[in-house]
């Protein structure tokens, strides 16, 4: 399984604002420039983990975003299925559009779909929290000293 860059970006914003102090506010232009990806790109993912209530938006100025809930409260699991929109791994997932002949016969769809979730339940066994354990070398690659 393959996950997009969409959910790709929106763990990695919530690993940015997990490593930041907590309460600080972070910009769309700061995370983009930590890992040196579209803003625009930035922008719609940071749209989104607002409506999925992941994070808030402080308006005005010197505003920003942070995190809405404590790290330990965003299970990967639970963000990987809000930001993924495609499960379906082979076509006869989809009984709509399902033009496979071995369909009726076959037995992968029953082994892929267990594999599926597995690999959900793997995830959910992990929270953003999990991923800022080593808080202070994260900091370093994302903030790290200025040279001035």
């Amino acid at each position: 399984m393959r996950l997009t860059l969409y959910t790709d970006y929106s763990l990695r914003v919530l690993i940015f604002l997990a490593a930041k102090p907590e309460g600080e506010l972070s910009t769309v232009a700061e995370i983009s420039g930590a890992f040196m990806i579209s803003k625009n790109h930035l922008t719609k993912v940071v749209h989104e983990l607002g409506k999925a209530d992941f994070i808030e938006t402080v308006r005005g100025r010197g505003g920003g975003i942070r995190l809405k809930v404590r790290p330990e409260q965003i299970n990967v699991g639970n963000v990987v299925r809000k930001t993924e929109d495609d499960f379906q791994l082979v076509e006869c997932f989809n009984r709509e559009s399902n033009q496979c002949v071995l369909a009726p016969a076959c037995r992968l769809k029953g082994v892929l779909q267990e594999a599926l979730q597995a690999y959900l339940a793997i995830l959910d066994r992990y929270t953003i929290a999990d991923f800022v354990q080593n808080k202070d070398e994260i900091r370093m690659l994302l903030f790290p000293p200025s040279l001035s």
